[in-house]
């Protein structure tokens, strides 16, 4: 079957252009912070175009809130940070509504996620009833207040730290929560050279105060748009509705991957494209994205758990066996 490209007019390749360069600065600005891990960080550039969500699961130490704040940075726009614990109470992320005694009024006071970037570290130290503030903002993109509704300006993304679930003070996330994440990442250790070049360069000073803002806001917009403008031909849209169906019925699992992991699945894979220089999205883009888009979503049957087969080994199996679509 020919593949036909939705932008393959001079104008859309003038876009793709333009979004391949613009990736590739704020790339490199990351990986001036973040020494070899270059996959990781095209994984937050992808979920960052898709317009979705980033969570960051790994012992501590690893880097993972260098990498949020090195995208934050990277940008320039507003970005704010809140530390998760057990006492954090959902107003102190939404906002909160305070009496004016001059005005005689209620005033809303905006919290931490009213900004483009919000970097949640931590976040399954908090308990389920605050990690639970964020829902309403990372689907619809509002926050509800005392009954009134306030948009949040886009982009917006919420990039998440967590500690693995076995380690001391920490929450389960809770299943809607996992689902509105776009992607889980493990940063996993450094490479040795990695961390020999790592002890050298922040030796001296932290390089992330060195980082200076190598994008716009309005270029991220602009970006986001050309995103949304890439190809997906019917059989692709198919073969990722064949691979979340396939989650659905494995005996392995006992809860499959929703139809919002379909839709953000399909997302990523044009956000994957358009950093690869494609307007149109190819089976090879939904099979790299499929585990760290799918795989958290997913929970194991308990035949899988007593064999510790992890989610993310039956899903690899699943892409193994599910049929590719002939899109030539």
């Amino acid at each position: 079957m020919a593949v036909t490209h939705g932008v393959g007019d001079e104008a859309g390749s003038e876009s793709l252009n333009e979004l391949v360069e613009v990736a590739h600065r704020i790339r490199d600005a990351i990986e001036s912070v973040i020494e070899g891990k270059s996959d990781v960080v095209r994984l937050t550039l992808t979920v960052l175009l898709a317009e979705g969500h980033l969570l960051i699961e790994d012992v501590p130490g690893v880097g993972k809130t260098m990498l949020a704040k090195a995208l934050a940075k990277s940008i320039d726009c507003p970005m704010r940070r809140v530390q998760f614990t057990p006492d954090l109470l959902p107003s102190d992320i939404t906002g909160v509504s305070a009496y004016n005694q001059q005005t005689r009024e209620f005033e809303f006071k905006p919290g931490p996620v009213f900004a483009n970037i919000v970097v949640g570290d931590e976040i399954n130290r908090a308990s389920p009833k605050t990690q639970s503030a964020l829902l309403e903002c990372m689907e619809e993109k509002q926050v509800t207040v005392d009954g009134i509704t306030h948009h949040l300006d886009g982009p917006f993304m919420v990039i998440a730290t967590q500690n693995p679930i076995e380690m001391e003070g920490t929450y389960p996330l809770p299943e809607a929560q996992r689902d509105r994440f776009t992607a889980k990442i493990a940063m996993g250790y450094p490479e040795p050279l990695a961390e020999l070049e790592m002890l050298d360069v922040h030796g001296a000073s932290p390089p992330l105060d060195k980082l200076e803002p190598v994008a716009t806001t309005a270029e991220v917009k602009s970006l986001i748009q050309a995103v949304r403008a890439v190809y997906v031909s019917v059989p692709v849209k198919k073969y990722a509705i064949d691979l979340v169906h396939a989650t659905r019925q494995s005996p392995d699992l006992r809860l499959g991957a929703s139809p919002r992991a379909t839709l953000q699945l399909v997302r990523a894979a044009r956000a994957h494209a358009a950093l690869s220089g494609r307007d149109y999205v190819i089976p090879d883009d939904i099979q790299d994205l499929a585990v760290p888009v799918l795989a958290h979503r997913l929970l194991p049957s308990m035949e899988a758990q007593g064999q510790r087969r992890l989610p993310e080994q039956s899903l690899a199996e699943l892409v193994r066996r599910v049929p590719v679509p002939d899109t030539k």
